[in-house]
């Protein structure tokens, strides 16, 4: 069968002969137990589809749910399609501003009455448009409307950088879906999908009997793709790249673990979820590939850290109430761990000694987010990071310390420092590790660069006598790094050896036979590393 790829419409998927998995439990399952719900996911991860997924259940198109969960609801004896109205604000324009974009949603909202076969009064405010739209439909079918909303924050969230003008799309949104709770009667169901649940929106402050399921651990599955998922419904992908690969296929679902799985959806962080973005493509390109945040606002996000001097490492293990978890707050208030929580980029974790924290979900957005970061540095100097890039690809490939050397000190030279300073002198603490400001800087943007190039790098590995800075792994070989910074009149050769005696004395090679041992000395005061010891 056919990759869904870039495909949000279930009656697609299923008439034109694509895999589709399986979640209609989960929506007989909603529909069976209330009435009024709300799921915040990130984007990209099934919202859309399960949006078009209720809208043919409720219409009642049998010949699509043949063989699925929900043919059973459909049979049943009791059962009565219904009206449905369903509104994706992710369709209406933001750019032309406020006025064009209450137009749009007006001309939007009699859109949907034409389809439906209804009139409502054209020359009535946006709102007062939905509601006619709403009891008019009922009251003409008999029936009462089920109403979807997909990405109802959308309009709200394209202008997170924008508080004026965020401040007034909420204005007009909280106008608008006041009518769900005005015309309660008239609605047999109503589904809601967002980024996040934001609490100044108005639409939950008015609706005070819906039901979040965003961190039930009932509903985690709903979107994305568990392992168990990925192995049944992708069999013949699943071979067809293990052959390509020269690996058994069990191999090649670890590898996939590590580089599309990790996402995180209950209270308790303990079901894990690829994103399905990211591993339809995977399966496309038969390549490990960081897609999912290509398909987003990359610059948007690397701007976002440098304006705040963020660095990529501070969000490791990140702990958070529950409370947090629940309600991270607007998208355009909240602190910036809440911003990538509720974009995605951060996921939920059991905290190390119990309780939440936030962390990277997987290798393709720790390695996309480092990648941002590096690339947003060079260009900030008027750089490319492909040059950059090559020269340590080349130092790995063969061998090369002093290429190596060299290919970080271009590094250093490209960061802007004036930016940098204050990320270095907040993050210095690391799985209970305090850092020397300076020291944490270079390891910090040193790793993000390593990451951002692709290399398999881990910092802070636990041993049994303590922690390397980075433990590089590439093409069978392993290098392990060690760096200390030298102030003022201190030698930064004699910082390379005391590095590289650490690296001897506390045996971080014992569990890598054959491993380079590297020490790094840097010169704080020209910001280059001027000795290395191996």
């Amino acid at each position: 069968m056919k990759l869904p790829i870039g495909l949000q419409t279930f009656e697609e998927i299923r008439t034109e002969g694509y895999v589709y998995v399986d979640k209609t439990k989960y929506l007989v399952e909603l529909i069976d137990s209330g009435k009024v719900f709300f799921l915040a996911r990130p984007r990209r991860f099934g919202k859309s589809l399960t949006v078009t997924t209720f809208d043919a259940l409720f219409s009642g198109k049998k010949e699509l749910f043949k063989g699925l969960y929900a043919e059973e609801f459909l049979n049943r004896p009791d059962f009565q399609p219904a009206p449905v109205i369903r509104l994706d604000m992710s369709s209406i324009t933001t750019n032309d501003g406020i006025d064009m974009f209450k137009a749009a949603l007006k001309h939007k909202t009699i859109d949907i009455a034409e389809r439906m076969g209804v009139e409502v009064p054209i020359h009535l405010p946006e709102g007062d448009i939905l509601q006619h739209l709403i009891v008019n439909t009922a009251k003409a079918t008999n029936k009462k409307v089920v109403i979807l909303v997909d990405e109802y924050d959308k309009p709200y969230t394209d202008f997170v950088d924008d508080p004026a003008m965020a401040e007034k799309m909420r204005l007009v949104l909280r106008d608008y879906y006041t009518q769900f709770k005005a015309n309660d009667e008239y609605i047999r169901f109503l589904f809601i999908t967002g980024i996040s649940k934001f609490a100044r929106m108005g639409v939950f402050s008015t609706l005070n009997m819906l039901k979040d399921i965003s961190l039930m651990p009932e509903y985690a599955e709903i979107c994305g793709y568990s392992e168990e998922e990925i192995i049944r419904y992708f069999p013949d992908y699943l071979d067809a790249m293990a052959i390509k690969m020269q690996i058994p296929v069990q191999d090649l679902v670890e590898k996939m673990r590590n580089y599309y799985n990790g996402f995180s959806f209950d209270y308790e962080a303990k079901i894990k979820l690829y994103n399905p973005f990211s591993s339809l493509l995977f399966f496309d390109n038969k390549a490990f590939f960081n897609f999912w945040i290509e398909s987003g606002s990359p610059k948007f996000i690397a701007d976002y850290m440098r304006h705040r001097n963020l660095t990529v490492e501070e969000f490791r293990d990140f702990k958070i109430s529950i409370d947090f978890a629940r309600c991270p707050g607007d998208v355009d208030t909240t602190p910036p761990e809440g911003f990538f929580y509720q974009a995605g980029y951060l996921t939920l974790h059991p905290a190390e000694g119990g309780g939440l924290a936030l962390d990277y979900p997987n290798t393709e957005v720790y390695n996309s987010m480092s990648k941002l970061v590096a690339d947003n540095i060079f260009q900030r100097k008027g750089n490319r990071f492909g040059i950059y890039y090559h020269g340590l690809m080349q130092a790995l490939e063969s061998n090369d310390f002093e290429l190596f050397k060299s290919a970080l000190n271009t590094l250093l030279a490209s960061i802007p420092y004036d930016d940098y300073s204050k990320a270095a002198e907040k993050a210095v603490a690391y799985n209970n590790y305090r850092f020397p400001a300076q020291e944490w800087l270079y390891r910090s943007c040193i790793l993000s660069f390593l990451r951002g190039c692709g290399v398999v790098v881990d910092a802070e590995l636990h041993t049994h006598l303590g922690r390397p800075d980075l433990v590089i792994s590439h093409n069978g070989k392993t290098w392990i790094i060690e760096i200390k910074v030298a102030y003022k009149k201190q030698s930064p050769r004699k910082k390379a050896e005391e590095a590289y005696r650490q690296i001897i004395d506390r045996q971080y090679a014992a569990a890598y036979p054959g491993a380079s041992c590297i020490g790094l000395g840097i010169d704080d005061s020209l910001r280059q590393i001027k000795a290395i010891k191996t």
